[in-house]
């Protein structure tokens, strides 16, 4: 089975772009939007679109600047509100009430636009990534994605795989077959020979700007009201263990893949039996957030 490319017209500032989209299953189907994280592209959905493909339609986007989406003009464009208003224009496309899987970047665009009045999302899967964006995990990326050349070069396929392999290590089990073709659909040829990651480098330049910081998110998660699924590895440095049991606690579904950092690949028969289960779910209750308890105020002094 093979997706269908399409794609949609968005404006942003004053002019029009092209955002890239895969399609999978039944046009007819009750849709699935999955929405990739920072780094990678709509490829990274194909072994759960090819599960959920009898049931669902697949819609699987190319985020700005990334695979077969255009780039935009200028880095500082780079930012969620951008992301949000290139899906909107999709979720308007697709024209119904969708189901949302989003990765880490693409958790976030789904928390807010499920936050926002007048939504079309039914259920929303957060792929490990909550109300409170952790520092350790922040850093990481900075050090990598700000740190690095991401236009670097690769003398072949195998390179880049072995790139990948190493800088995507915590997504957790993925076959070999998954990471040859990961690295296919990472790629792009470079002008001077060999190939390129297949994203514009200068999505890097925001969070080079950016001192990394602790990240709440509480006013997106304070007004969520459909069913959620959160999905956090175990080792994850992005979605500490509390917010991810304060998440639990307010109602969402929980699935912790031990030995995965960040983020989990959904590549796996296992997790992707979970997302199916909860999609499937129609009692799914919806989520009763909270916001945390503040801190206790420091003791007197005798």
């Amino acid at each position: 089975m093979e997706p269908r490319a399409s794609s949609v017209r968005y404006i942003l500032n004053t002019a029009f772009h092209s955002l890239a989209y895969l399609e999978w299953g039944d046009p007819a189907a009750p849709p699935v939007l999955c929405v990739h994280g920072l780094t990678r592209n709509a490829h990274d959905f194909d072994p759960l679109a090819r599960a959920l493909a009898g049931r669902y339609r697949l819609i699987c986007p190319d985020l700005p600047g990334r695979g077969a989406s255009d780039w935009l003009p200028a880095g500082e464009l780079y930012q969620p509100l951008s992301y949000v208003q290139a899906l909107s224009h999709l979720l308007a496309v697709i024209g119904q009430p969708v189901h949302w899987v989003g990765t880490s970047l693409g958790g976030i665009c789904g928390m807010a636009i499920a936050a926002a009045q007048g939504h079309s999302i039914k259920k929303l899967v957060l792929n490990d990534i909550g109300p409170v964006i952790a520092l350790p995990g922040l850093e990481r990326i900075h050090s990598y994605v700000a740190g690095a050349d991401l236009a670097m070069r690769f003398g072949d396929l195998a390179e880049v795989e072995e790139h990948l392999r190493r800088i995507h290590a915590p997504f957790g089990p993925i076959t070999d077959a998954q990471w040859t073709d990961m690295a296919r659909h990472s790629a792009m040829p470079a002008a001077e020979g060999g190939h390129r990651l297949h994203y514009d480098p200068k999505l890097a330049d925001p969070i080079r700007a950016a001192k990394p910081a602790e990240t709440p998110l509480w006013h997106l998660w304070s007004a969520i009201r459909v069913p959620v699924m959160v999905v956090r590895g175990g080792d994850s440095d992005l979605l500490d263990p509390a917010t991810f049991a304060h998440m639990a606690g307010d109602g969402a579904r929980s699935l912790e893949l031990a030995d995965i950092g960040h983020a989990p690949s959904l590549m796996d028969p296992p997790t992707i039996a979970a997302i199916a289960d909860f999609l499937a779910d129609d009692a799914a209750p919806a989520l009763a957030p909270t916001l945390p308890k503040p801190a206790a105020p420091p003791p007197a002094n005798a």
